[in-house]
Formats: C-alpha cells, sequence, structure tokens
C-alpha cells in the first residue's frame, strides 16, 4: 500500500518550509544571521585578559629589578602562542587578536635588546602603538559587542 499525500498534509510541508525559507532568509532575500558571542569569543577575551594582566605583572617585575629579562620574554613569548590558539568568531576581536599578537612580538624584542644593553625604545613605541590600537579597535566595537553579548571592558 503506498501512502498518499493529503491536501492537508501538503499545505503543511509548504507551510514549514516556507516558514524555515522565511527564517534563515528573511524578507531580503539575504541569509540573516544573528551573532551572539560565541564560546570562542568569550575565550579569546578571558585568554586576552590573563595575558594582558601576565605580562603586565612579569613587566612591573621586571622594572623594580625582581624579575630577569628572561622571564619576562618567555610570558611574552607564552602570551603570543595563548592569543594565537584562540579563534573568535567575532571580526573585530579577531583583528584584536592580531594586533595583541604582534604587540606580545614587539615586547619580546624591547626586552630582549634592553638585556643587551640596546635602545628598547623603538620596540616599546610599536608596543605601546599596538596597544592603543587594540584599545580602539575594541572601543569601537565595544556597543555592538556588548549588544551581542561581549563584555571586552576588562580590556579595555
Amino acid at each position: 500500500m503506498k501512502p498518499r499525500i493529503t491536501a492537508a498534509a501538503g499545505l503543511v510541508s509548504a507551510v514549514l518550509v516556507l516558514g524555515a525559507l522565511m527564517l534563515f532568509v528573511g524578507g531580503t532575500g539575504q541569509a540573516q544571521t544573528v551573532h551572539v558571542c560565541s564560546p570562542t569569543d568569550r575565550q579569546f577575551i578571558g585568554v586576552a585578559q590573563l595575558n594582558m594582566a601576565s605580562l603586565s605583572s612579569a613587566s612591573e617585575d621586571f622594572l623594580r629589578g625582581g624579575a630577569k629579562p628572561a622571564s619576562v620574554i618567555d610570558v611574552a613569548t607564552q602570551s603570543l602562542q595563548n592569543v594565537q590558539r584562540t579563534h573568535p568568531e567575532d571580526p573585530s576581536l579577531t583583528k584584536t587578536r592580531a594586533i595583541l599578537g604582534a604587540m606580545f612580538v614587539e615586547y619580546g624584542k624591547a626586552i630582549r635588546a634592553d638585556a643587551k644593553h640596546k635602545d628598547p625604545g623603538t620596540y616599546i613605541y610599536r608596543a605601546y602603538g599596538l596597544a592603543n590600537f587594540a584599545h580602539d579597535v575594541l572601543a569601537q566595537a565595544q556597543r555592538p559587542l556588548e549588544q551581542r553579548g561581549c563584555d571586552v571592558s576588562p580590556l579595555l
């Protein structure tokens, strides 16, 4: 016995398909995506916050004479690796990830130069410039990110 599709079953199927299309396509003919703060976005924010604090602490210890250059370079290198292992979905967080990575590299170069009794100024200047750039990217994206559930205020 072959199953028969009744008019009512056909109508229900058509409504479900049409409803699904409207949900994903919307009235503009373009796919609608609602970005929420994804777990990978939250992970990036947490990792970045932790590693920025770690580098700041190591730097303060170094400036006070309580840490060796190699220790601070290790923190900068580890911070770089930690941030590179994240994969945020939001474009502003992805951009910030790249900027912070470059900042960690430049800061490590500054400490290396200082340890070799060379002028670290160029590297420090770049590192602080990159930090300011990351801040600007996050400050500009803060409100839209907040509306999606991402709190970047700890990074500002």
